[in-house]
């Protein structure tokens, strides 16, 4: 996710130091993720790349798998962002879960944010079976997953349930901030999701 941010900070940048490959894919990653993917052809990536469309298919066969590639990035640079904010309270999982709201908020409140890449991927490709797709699902699927072990170790009765609630949360502001601002309903991200903390039962 914060790939999603740097990326587009870098339209324009100089790229002289990067690989063909990397070449490729930061500038794929700057237009899919600016314009859409659908709207972004290999030939506006070769052109802004400035590397030929043979040396881009040598890299990526199809434009499916650079898609794939580009989310593939997210998704780790997502988590490397979610470690590094769970290092700050590794004995507290309900300070550890306030601050991953802050960060995420703070992240869609930023001026170059255009929403959740793997959510915006996902509405263009609705086919189940676009890998694409499946990259999107696996990274809502291990938010699911973290948000659900995090909830176990504060008690929650029913942690599976209050994972459930804060993804939707979650998603719904990351949806919804691109669409009315930071001072939009987006804004309460946080204050939501410490009321539904507050209200999970206890063991």
């Amino acid at each position: 996710m914060k790939k999603s941010l740097s990326v587009a900070n870098k339209v324009g940048n100089e790229q002289s130091g990067l690989s063909v490959r990397d070449r490729v894919l930061e500038t794929a990653a700057t237009l899919f993720y600016r314009e859409g993917v659908r709207a972004v052809g290999v030939d506006l990536v070769v052109e802004r790349s400035g590397v030929a469309k043979t040396s881009l298919y040598r890299h990526f066969a199809t434009k499916d798998d650079l898609v794939v590639a580009f989310l593939e990035r997210e998704d780790a640079e997502y988590w490397e962002d979610w470690d590094r904010v769970a290092a700050k309270e590794p004995e507290d999982a309900e300070a550890e879960l306030k601050a991953h709201l802050r960060w995420i908020a703070e992240h869609i409140a930023a001026p170059k944010y255009r929403g959740c890449p793997f959510l915006n991927v996902a509405t263009e490709f609705p086919e189940p079976s676009h890998p694409a797709r499946a990259v999107s699902m696996r990274n809502k699927t291990e938010l699911l997953r973290r948000l659900a072990v995090m909830a176990k170790k504060m008690g929650v009765r029913k942690p599976d349930d209050l994972a459930s609630q804060l993804v939707l949360l979650i998603d719904g502001a990351y949806m919804n901030g691109p669409l009315l601002g930071k001072k939009g309903p987006a804004n309460s991200l946080v204050a939501a999701g410490q009321a539904l903390m507050a209200a999970a039962p206890r063991r």
